[in-house]
This record gives structure tokens, C-alpha cells and sequence, in this order.
């Protein structure tokens, strides 16, 4: 089983056709759906046929009821109390994406449990559950009763931005201390984490840059895998998420990584073209 350890916040995607009008109006397209890296992650996991558990907390008022109903087929492990979080994501005509997250009760799990580790066989935490408290040490705590069992974790570093805001000096020592096997990152990223990733010591790291080839560094070599197109891409919301879960399920399940990779590729595309179709 997969388990990650995060948020669960309800996107508000605004589909904007032009540059955004400052100070003025800009034509849009709302949509409301289930956001959140780990709580993606796991549901990409399902849809790949592999068990997931979410551990997480939530608003205890309507959007987290809706937002706990959305994760069928998820094993969860879901403090409620306080406020649903949401993330704003701007997508530009392009595709790319601008987050705004209010954290809301995502930021607040605590009371960690061993219990939540049982039947897992890798335990995934993005970065975005590492820099934000009580939910950064209960993270810690978890990691490191999956460490003294034998449990592989997985690290997403998530966001230049929440790099450069949390200091990148500070969120090397703290993930140097969750002890990954894995390190996943986006291209910009790497970049600023470069020089750093000795310091981290993941044995795996993989690099994703979107629609072009992803790379992946281990005691086997480094290798380039190209990625999958996909016709019609107009929003990359969740791909990130879908080729972690693609990665780590197929590497657990006894795929080298590069062929990890190949299956995080797929995955991706797959959750992208549902995207799209809909």
C-alpha cells in the first residue's frame, strides 16, 4: 500500500483565456474540484490498481465532507476539525499553472499513530507537509517509524516557491533528516536544489520536465525517459501527482526505476487525457 501524508483541500481552477487584466476584468472559466498533492497522489494509485492510504485532516464542515467523499476507493485516515483549505489555481492558455493555497485544517494534523503505517510499503510526503506546522512534525514522526521499519520514503520537493520561501538551507536539513529513498522534482526544482542533493542523499532522484524526457539518477546510471503526449493539453493540474503515484507504484511493485519511470509517464498522460476529454 501507498500512503501519503498531506493535503486534502478543495482547487478553484480559473481557466483564464488572456493575460490577466490588473486592476480590471479577464474572461474565465470556474471549476471546483478535489485538490491537494498527497490527497492526487493517491488517487492516481487507485486508478493504477495499486491500495492507497491518505492521511490527512480536514474541515469539519460541508466542502470537507464533499472533498472526503471525492477519494473513492483511498483507504483514509482523516482527522476533521476546523477549516477546509483551498488552493486557487490560475491556468494560463498554455496550460501552466499558478497556485494560491490557504492551508486551512490541512496544516493541522497531529497525534501521529503507528497503526497508520500498517500494510504500507512506501510512504510519500510532499514538501508542502514538511514547511507548514503541527502537520511538518507529525510528518517527521512518520517517517521515521517508517525508516525503523523498513519502510521506503518518498519525497516531492512541490514548489520553487515554497523552496525559496521556507529557506532552501532549512528544507535540505529537514528532508536530510526523513532519510528518503526517493526524491522527486519538477525542473526548476532541480535546478535550485542541484548543489543540495548530495546533503539529501536520496539513492533515487528523479527529475520531471513535463512533456519533455524526465531523468532518473540511481546506483544503475542516469537515464533520459521521454514522456508520453498528450493531444488537446490545456491544464497540467495533477500530472506531477499522477506520475509520482505512476513512479512509486510501479517501483514498489519491483520496476527498476527507469521502467518506473516509463510507468509514471503513463499515468500521467492517462490522468492528463481524462482531464482533457472532460
Amino acid at each position: 500500500m501507498l500512503a501519503c501524508v498531506g493535503e486534502l483541500v478543495e482547487d478553484i481552477v480559473v481557466d483564464v483565456a488572456d493575460p490577466l487584466n490588473i486592476g480590471s476584468d479577464t474572461t474565465a472559466v470556474v471549476r471546483r474540484r478535489r485538490g491537494g498533492s498527497a490527497a492526487n497522489v493517491c488517487v492516481a494509485a487507485v486508478i493504477a490498481g495499486y491500495p492507497a492510504r491518505f492521511i490527512g485532516r480536514v474541515g469539519d464542515d460541508p466542502i470537507g465532507d464533499m472533498l472526503c467523499a471525492s477519494m473513492a476507493g483511498v483507504d483514509l485516515t482523516v482527522q476533521r476539525g476546523g477549516r477546509s483549505g483551498t488552493i486557487i489555481v490560475l491556468v494560463d492558455p498554455s496550460g501552466e499553472r499558478t497556485m494560491l493555497p490557504d492551508p486551512g485544517a490541512s496544516a493541522e494534523l497531529t497525534d501521529p499513530q503507528q497503526s497508520w503505517l500498517d500494510g504500507v510499503s512506501v510512504l510519500h510526503i510532499p514538501a508542502y507537509s514538511i514547511v507548514r506546522q503541527p502537520i511538518g512534525d507529525s510528518a517527521a514522526t512518520l517517517a521515521g517509524w517508517a525508516s525503523d521499519r523498513g519502510i521506503p520514503v518518498s519525497i516531492d520537493a512541490s514548489s520553487v516557491g515554497l523552496i525559496n520561501a521556507y529557506g532552501r538551507d532549512r528544507l535540505v536539513a529537514d528532508l536530510a533528516a526523513l532519510r528518503p529513498t526517493v526524491l522527486l522534482m519538477n525542473a526548476a526544482e532541480a535546478d535550485t536544489l542541484s548543489d543540495c542533493l548530495a546533503r539529501i542523499g536520496a539513492p533515487i532522484v528523479v527529475t520531471k520536465r513535463g512533456a519533455q524526457p524526465a531523468t532518473v539518477v540511481w546506483s544503475g546510471g542516469s537515464v533520459d525517459i521521454p514522456a508520453e503526449h498528450v493531444a488537446g493539453l490545456t491544464d497540467t493540474t495533477g500530472a506531477g501527482d499522477a506520475f509520482a503515484a505512476g513512479f512509486l507504484t510501479a517501483w514498489r511493485g519491483g520496476s527498476d526505476p527507469a521502467d518506473a519511470v516509463v510507468s509514471g509517464h503513463r499515468l500521467a498522460a492517462e490522468v492528463i487525457a481524462n482531464s482533457v476529454r472532460r
